[in-house]
């Protein structure tokens, strides 16, 4: 079943049995739709310097929470972390600014990411 979102957008559409809402919310507390999410995630990245995202090292796949974001890394590179046993370096691109993450472990996807100075 489709909703109006906050942002005045639809709903996802939800599959029977899925573990979704369909929606997002934003800081203020908004339903905002997954593509409004993108919208918004790029917007953070335009103006600050820090945010942090999902990395799967496998397709270098960089995105946001629903996946509305999706960016393809340039390149992975594994190493290892004394505590967290690997650690994933991820560097891209986006909107001609270059962008440096890092994924620490395999029990998680969480990429900190930071705009890398020109």
């Amino acid at each position: 079943m489709k909703t109006l979102c906050d942002c005045g957008h639809l709903t996802q559409e939800i599959e029977k049995g899925a573990c979704t809402t369909g929606y997002g919310i934003d800081s203020q507390g908004k339903k905002i739709c997954y593509a409004c999410c993108a919208e918004q995630d790029k917007a953070a990245m335009r103006t600050g310097n820090r945010i942090t995202l999902y990395l799967n090292p496998v397709n270098r796949n960089v995105t946001n929470w629903p996946g509305s974001l999706r960016i393809v890394g340039e390149y992975v590179r594994e190493g290892k972390h004394n505590f967290a046993g690997k650690r994933y370096d991820v560097w891209f691109t986006v909107e001609g600014s270059r962008w440096h993450g890092v994924r620490y472990g395999d029990f998680t996807e969480l990429c900190h990411c930071r705009k890398l100075k020109a």
